[in-house]
């Protein structure tokens, strides 16, 4: 059938969804930014058997030129490259037109004549949906742009449903809200009150009042899987989370419960911490029917199981990581 492309393969979510698909028997080619360190992210954390079965391309979203051969002979690709940091959002805007929008117009105009091409997985986020206007979020909400990367990702999906209205692109939108597992960055907020609480006394915030739907990586991972594998899916935007939400006040308390930790582990709010007050999103909140009706998906994975599999991977791996410092 050919490769199926992984772009963005060394992050959190793309290293653990070209782990499974090798899983699965497939033909797996890797896309990540060049660095000349050498180092291909989370990749780097699959066993050397899996690694050995991933064909790697480095490169950029932003030439178009390599765009064009890293999609030769793919028959499925999922779209997964891009910045995703709210908070370097708001310092470097350009930087995500130029990587989430014009990297995915790269992507989408590579894919016009590639004559192998079954399928185009896009990847979108729920920070597209801004504060809830009703919940459950369904994909018929209206979309607002309450960050600079909610913007870019507004305007990829935008082009993603264009090149399919258009062009007659086989495209699907996978929209994931909160994912959450292990090699997630100390930016995302579950690893940041992990990280803290593993060894400090006091856990340093943002925002608590914000509540957000939390489901574990390898739930994401799967609806990704049958996303790909659904033809109804094409055309579609269709939500991923668990469906259940929670303030990031409860989340301190469940995490610090499950870790055993005394409760009078001190919360401080951190004025840097703190998105600018029209871009906080206040409530995400899934409703995943979409997904339920077209392929039968539904999360594996409680909250706490994935939190005990969370938790006990940055016990083990946290030197890895700057603990305390606020990544951008």
């Amino acid at each position: 059938m050919g490769k199926v492309l992984v772009t963005g393969a060394g992050g959190f979510i793309g290293s653990h969804l070209a782990e499974e698909l090798v899983r699965q028997g497939e033909d797996v080619r890797a896309f990540i930014r060049y660095n000349s360190r050498d180092q291909r992210g989370f990749l780097e954390d699959l066993s050397q058997e899996i690694q050995s079965q991933i064909e790697l391309i480095v490169g950029d979203l932003k030439d178009p030129d390599c765009v064009g051969k890293v999609v030769k002979g793919c028959h499925k690709i999922f779209h997964l490259g891009a910045l995703i940091a709210i908070p370097y959002s708001y310092v470097h805007p350009f930087d995500f037109i130029q990587t989430n929008v014009i990297g995915t117009a790269h992507l989408l105009n590579a894919c016009l004549d590639l004559e192998t091409l079954d399928k185009i997985i896009h990847t979108s986020t729920s920070e597209v949906y801004g504060t809830a206007q009703y919940i459950p979020i369904d994909e018929k909400h209206p979309l607002q742009a309450q960050s600079p990367y909610a913007a870019s990702k507004i305007a990829a999906d935008k082009l993603a449903e264009s090149y399919y209205l258009s062009f007659g692109l086989p495209i699907a939108t996978i929209r994931p809200f909160n994912t959450f597992g292990p090699r997630q960055s100390l930016r995302a907020i579950i690893p940041t009150i992990i990280s803290q609480a593993i060894d400090g006394k006091r856990i340093r915030l943002g925002n608590t009042k914000p509540r957000r739907d939390f489901l574990f990586v390898k739930d994401t991972v799967q609806g990704f899987v049958q996303v790909g594998r659904c033809e109804e899916a094409v055309g579609k935007v269709i939500n991923i989370g668990a469906g259940i939400d929670i303030s990031i006040e409860e989340l301190v308390k469940k995490i610090l419960a499950q870790m055993k930790k005394k409760m009078e582990i001190e919360v401080e709010v951190e004025d840097q911490r703190i998105r600018p007050a029209k871009s906080e999103v206040m409530q995400l909140l899934s409703d995943t029917r979409l997904a339920k009706e077209l392929f039968g998906w539904m999360p594996r994975y409680t909250f706490e199981d994935g939190l005990k599999e969370t938790i006990e991977w940055y016990q083990k791996n946290l030197s890895r990581f700057r603990v305390g410092s606020y990544p951008l």
